[in-house]
C-alpha cells in the first residue's frame, strides 16, 4: 500500500506543481545576513517582496485582526517538531519578547495598528530567536516547500522517492492512515451491536453486572 501512496503523492505533486500552485514558486535568494522576518518570508513562504500589512495578515491566522500570543509562538514554528527539543525558558521567552515590542495598550495581544506602528513606522522587527525559521504549515506544506521542491519536480517517478525524508513523510501518513482504518472498523463493529455498552450510563452498567 505504501508503494501506491507513493506513486499517487508524487503524481498529485506533480500536477500541483504544474498548475502553478505554492510550489511551483521556488525560494528566493537571500542575504544570510538579512532579519528574520525577511528569512522567515523566503523560506516559510516563498516571498521576497512584501510589507507589514501582508506579514500580519499572513500571521494572523485566525483572521481576528490581532496577533495573539499563540500566534506569534506558531509564527515562530514553536508547534513544529523541528522545535520539540528548545529548552522550556527558551520557548516560554518567545511570545513575551515579542509582546513588549509591539503590544503597546498590555492587552495581550497586537493588533494591525500597533504593528503598523511599530514595524513600519518606528523600524522594529522580530528577532532571531534560535527557533530556526519558523515553520508553521500542516505536514504537507512543509514536506512540499522544504523538501520536494528542492530534490524532485514534475518528472519525479516513484524510485526517485527514496530520500530519508521522502520515507518519514509516507511512512507517517501510512500509519495516520491504519489508525484512521482501525477507528473506523472499531466503530462499524460497535454499530453492529443490539447494545452499545459505551453508550450506557455507567450506573446502569453496574446494575446490570449485579443482576
Amino acid at each position: 500500500m505504501l508503494t501506491l501512496r507513493l506513486l499517487a503523492t508524487a503524481g498529485i505533486l506533480a500536477v500541483a506543481m504544474a498548475h502553478g500552485d505554492h510550489m511551483a514558486s521556488k525560494k528566493p535568494e537571500v542575504d544570510e545576513n538579512a532579519d528574520w522576518i525577511t528569512r522567515h518570508m523566503a523560506e516559510e513562504h516563498h516571498i521576497s517582496d512584501f510589507d507589514g500589512d501582508s506579514f500580519f495578515t499572513l500571521h494572523d491566522f485566525d483572521g481576528d485582526g490581532y496577533l495573539s500570543a499563540a500566534e506569534v509562538e506558531r509564527t515562530y514554528g514553536l508547534n513544529d517538531a523541528s522545535n520539540d527539543d528548545l529548552p522550556p525558558a527558551k520557548r516560554a521567552a518567545v511570545a513575551p519578547a515579542v509582546m513588549a515590542l509591539f503590544d503597546v495598550d498590555g492587552d495581550g495581544r497586537i493588533s494591525r495598528a500597533e504593528w503598523r506602528k511599530g514595524f513600519i513606522e518606528d523600524g522594529k522587527t522580530l528577532a532571531d530567536m534560535g527557533t530556526g525559521p519558523g515553520h508553521h504549515g500542516d505536514d504537507e506544506y512543509e514536506y512540499e516547500i522544504h523538501h520536494w521542491e528542492k530534490y524532485h519536480d514534475e518528472n519525479t517517478k516513484l524510485e526517485d522517492l527514496t530520500h530519508p525524508e521522502d520515507i518519514e513523510h509516507f511512512k507517517y501518513h501510512e500509519e495516520l492512515e491504519a489508525k484512521e482504518a482501525a477507528e473506523e472498523e472499531r466503530r462499524q463493529a460497535r454499530e453492529k451491536l443490539d447494545i452499545v455498552w459505551d453508550n450506557v450510563p455507567v450506573m446502569f452498567r453496574k446494575a446490570k453486572t449485579m443482576a
